[in-house]
Protein backbone atom coordinates (compact mmCIF):
# COMPACT_ATOMS: atom_id res chain seq x y z
CA UNK A 1 0.00 0.00 0.00
CA UNK A 2 1.49 3.52 -1.17
CA UNK A 3 1.23 6.50 0.79
CA UNK A 4 -1.45 7.98 -1.11
CA UNK A 5 -3.74 4.52 -0.81
CA UNK A 6 -3.37 4.97 2.61
CA UNK A 7 -3.79 9.02 3.12
CA UNK A 8 -7.05 7.90 0.50
CA UNK A 9 -8.09 5.34 3.98
CA UNK A 10 -8.18 7.70 6.62
CA UNK A 11 -10.73 9.55 4.69
CA UNK A 12 -12.80 6.64 4.86
CA UNK A 13 -15.54 5.86 7.04
CA UNK A 14 -15.70 2.76 9.79
CA UNK A 15 -18.16 1.23 7.69
CA UNK A 16 -16.20 1.47 4.48
CA UNK A 17 -12.93 0.69 6.37
CA UNK A 18 -14.61 -2.48 7.53
CA UNK A 19 -15.73 -3.54 4.07
CA UNK A 20 -11.81 -2.88 2.91
CA UNK A 21 -11.35 -5.06 5.87
CA UNK A 22 -13.41 -7.78 5.07
CA UNK A 23 -12.09 -7.81 1.13
CA UNK A 24 -8.64 -8.05 2.12
CA UNK A 25 -9.41 -10.95 4.65
CA UNK A 26 -11.00 -12.47 1.79
CA UNK A 27 -7.64 -11.97 -0.44
CA UNK A 28 -5.14 -13.22 2.17
CA UNK A 29 -7.52 -16.30 2.71
CA UNK A 30 -7.00 -17.13 -0.95
CA UNK A 31 -3.54 -16.38 -0.92
CA UNK A 32 -3.05 -18.80 1.82
CA UNK A 33 -5.24 -21.30 0.11
CA UNK A 34 -2.70 -20.67 -3.45
CA UNK A 35 0.16 -21.24 -1.21
CA UNK A 36 -0.78 -24.72 0.16
CA UNK A 37 -1.79 -25.65 -3.02
CA UNK A 38 1.65 -24.94 -4.31
CA UNK A 39 0.32 -22.33 -7.03
CA UNK A 40 1.42 -19.15 -5.15
CA UNK A 41 4.70 -17.85 -7.13
CA UNK A 42 5.11 -14.19 -5.00
CA UNK A 43 4.96 -14.95 -1.43
CA UNK A 44 5.48 -11.39 -0.66
CA UNK A 45 2.25 -10.65 -1.36
CA UNK A 46 0.74 -12.29 1.82
CA UNK A 47 3.20 -10.55 3.76
CA UNK A 48 1.95 -6.79 1.84
CA UNK A 49 -1.56 -8.38 2.29
CA UNK A 50 -1.41 -8.72 6.13
CA UNK A 51 0.69 -5.35 6.57
CA UNK A 52 -2.39 -4.11 5.11
CA UNK A 53 -5.16 -5.82 7.11
CA UNK A 54 -2.94 -4.13 10.15
CA UNK A 55 -2.79 -0.67 9.03
CA UNK A 56 -7.07 -0.48 8.45
CA UNK A 57 -7.41 -2.47 11.94
CA UNK A 58 -5.18 0.60 13.61
CA UNK A 59 -6.93 3.36 11.52
CA UNK A 60 -10.57 1.56 12.58
CA UNK A 61 -8.96 1.67 16.28
CA UNK A 62 -8.46 5.37 15.96
CA UNK A 63 -11.57 6.42 14.61
CA UNK A 64 -13.61 4.24 17.42
CA UNK A 65 -11.33 6.38 20.04
CA UNK A 66 -12.28 9.92 18.03
CA UNK A 67 -15.59 8.75 18.26
CA UNK A 68 -15.70 7.35 22.18
CA UNK A 69 -14.34 10.94 22.85
CA UNK A 70 -16.42 13.35 21.11
CA UNK A 71 -19.80 11.43 22.59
Amino acid sequence: MKRKEFEALKDLTLEELHAKLKDLKEKLFNLKIEYERGQLKNYKSMKELKKDIARILTLMNLKRRENAKKS
